[in-house]
């Protein structure tokens, strides 16, 4: 019997980013989709997803929503049957990355949501593709209805995360460590890193792809995920 798979989005993003994955996986695993919207720490969020997720469950995590899973990891780890990290970073903030998110949280503070989203996140999102166009609106459609709150309170978790590097030492379960090859906000060289501190991990790169690999190649992605959730 397969676990329930808790999928925890990533910044700015709703369960549209998991659209192709909630529709290839709904007849493989009970999903829960994880909101993380509440509070403005990583280890708050996580708790958060722990208070609602089933007694034990397979993880997944892009972006954002990978540095929440590798939080309710380090948390609860008897809890976390497997885990996959997708698109995701195990570092503390970089001082030149934290120093971009006063200006941009004023910015949204002053009703310019769309404006941050579409001159600083968005260019850094995907690979060149038929589809770019699409899935680029679709990213400003999720931003825009989580609204300012959102980015606000998320931008203030992700500068005073914490470094998960022992976290991902000490874990003994199945993972996946999946990224696209061309993800700039989250480069390969990452990925190699986590998947190198996690015994056992299977990385893999999904070409022609960029930070949202879950909607810009989703049956590669949705494939991988297969593969991890029937792992023994």
């Amino acid at each position: 019997m397969t676990a329930p798979l808790v999928l925890i989005p990533g910044m700015m993003c709703d369960a549209r980013l998991f659209g192709p994955q909630i529709a290839a996986l709904s007849g493989t695993a009970a999903l829960h989709l994880a909101p993380i919207s509440a509070h403005d720490t990583v280890q708050a969020l996580a708790a958060e997803v722990l208070a609602n997720a089933p007694p034990r469950f397979a993880l997944a995590g892009l972006s954002m929503g990978g540095i929440v899973a590798m939080e309710v990891l380090r948390q609860a780890p008897e809890r976390v049957e497997r885990i996959a990290l997708l698109d995701t970073n195990p570092l503390a903030e970089r001082v030149e990355v934290k120093a971009r998110r006063g200006p941009q949280i004023a910015a949204a503070r002053a009703g310019r949501l769309a404006e941050v989203m579409r001159d600083e996140m968005k260019p850094n999102y995907l690979a060149e593709g038929p589809d770019k166009r699409a899935i680029l609106d679709l990213c400003m459609q999720m931003a825009l209805d989580l609204g300012p709150d959102v980015f606000i309170i998320q931008s203030k978790a992700l500068m005073d995360r914490p470094d998960q590097t022992e976290t991902l030492l000490s874990a003994r379960i199945p993972a996946l460590v999946l990224c696209g090859r061309g993800d700039l906000l989250c480069p390969v060289e990452r990925h190699e890193l986590m998947a190198g501190l996690i015994p056992g991990a299977v990385l893999h790169i999904v070409e022609n792809a960029g930070h949202l690999p879950t909607l810009e190649q989703p049956e590669t992605t949705n494939a991988a995920l297969r593969r991890w959730l029937e792992a023994t």
